[in-house]
């Protein structure tokens, strides 16, 4: 992203809550650290506050530039910012890292007040619903009452659900992008393939590598394995195709496909900047998400939504597939929620809500403008 289309220089700013956090697991954490970024205006009402979710291993940097020497603005910089689909001229946009990440936030590289050194697996497990919880203590801390609108794709979306549904009363609007309210078996089948690859990596030592050598080719795979749900078919072929990136004979192993070559880039270079603990915290996190804990089933899950929201899918997207998105839309409408689903043609797979900005913006924009109107005017 170019910094003249930025919002500019924005600071990661960081509270941390010293009283006793109560996960799901009956586990307790403190202290707790969120990492939050904010965009844009807080008005007298406290009630243009637009929450922006990240996916998997995004951060609360969605916009803007982190210095002046920063290359490339944020990862939604191009959703967020004046004039924007999400217009900070209208809206005070916060996006916060989830907790068990690395990026600000408490998770496992995070130092242990008790022991003195890093938790590595001494740091408990955490769910969806924990990280919107301590996004809701966010919120608190900020003295907001109500979300004009929770936003957010694929991991993000689910967090964006988990909000609609744990508290109806402080949604207004939704946005649930490539998302569901559980992952599929096949979902959790490359999470497995991902923590097996970290995990059996000889420099893993059960988590404890701080300071060592890190479980960098464990870590590597993990991601390959990652970027094939994100791509599609069609997008593999034209990106790679069957050209060869690099070749002394085919005949041998020192021959390599373009598919390879990207998969090998893009899994080492994502070691450079992430925690294998990290990841098999928020990958475990995500299978073990589901909606209908704690409120019988999937269908009395999804009746507590009060929301005004919008389902957004992309055709060829391998991750969550549209029967997914199908099956939240048909218990909604069967309730009476306010409800539109939007399914854009797209060869990007899952990757298309980070790439699709055309469509994407021009729906988004038509739903919150909709819903500014009924609500202001």
């Amino acid at each position: 992203m170019e910094k003249e289309n930025s919002i500019g220089i924005v600071k990661t700013e960081s509270v941390t809550f010293k009283d006793e956090f109560f996960l799901e697991s009956g586990r307790i954490l403190s202290p707790v650290t969120i990492a939050y970024e904010t965009y844009g205006t807080l008005n007298d009402n406290k009630d243009n506050v637009i929450l922006v979710c990240h996916a998997l291993t995004g951060s609360a940097h969605a916009a803007g530039l982190s210095s002046a020497n920063e290359n490339s603005a944020g990862w939604w910089d191009a959703m967020i910012g004046a004039g924007k689909t999400i217009d900070t001229d209208k809206y005070f946009v916060i996006c916060s890292n989830i907790l068990g990440s690395c990026y600000g936030s408490t998770g496992p590289s995070s130092i242990d007040p008790y022991t003195g050194s890093r938790y590595a697996l001494k740091f408990p497990v955490v769910t969806i619903r924990d990280m919107v919880k301590a996004q809701k203590k966010l919120l608190n801390y900020l003295n907001i009452e109500k979300l004009f609108c929770v936003i957010g794709g694929s991991m993000g979306g689910m967090q964006s659900l988990e909000w609609a549904i744990t508290f109806p009363e402080m949604v207004e609007n939704a946005v649930i992008i490539s998302a569901a309210g559980r992952i599929t078996p096949m979902a959790m089948a490359f999470n497995t393939v991902a923590r097996y690859a970290i995990t059996k990596d000889p420099n893993w030592n059960e988590g404890n590598y701080y300071g060592k050598t890190t479980p960098k080719d464990g870590l590597a795979i993990a991601r390959m394995a990652g970027h094939i749900t994100y791509l599609s078919d069609a997008s593999f072929n034209a990106k790679f195709g069957r050209r060869l990136g690099y070749q002394d004979s085919i005949f041998d192993f020192s021959s390599s496909y373009e598919v390879e070559n990207y998969l090998k880039y893009n899994g080492y270079k994502f070691t450079e900047r992430f925690d294998a603990n990290s990841y098999l915290y928020i990958l475990k996190a995500m299978d073990i998400f589901d909606l209908s804990y704690g409120y019988g089933s999937y269908e009395d899950a999804l009746k507590r939504l009060k929301a005004n929201t919008l389902l957004i899918d992309f055709t060829t997207d391998f991750l969550f597939p549209a029967y997914q998105m199908d099956e939240m839309y048909d218990i909604m409408k069967k309730y009476d929620n306010k409800v539109e689903r939007v399914t854009i043609d797209s060869d990007y797979g899952h990757d298309a809500f980070l790439l699709e900005f055309d469509d994407l913006s021009a729906v988004t924009f038509s739903f919150l403008e909709k819903a500014r109107r009924k609500k202001y005017v």
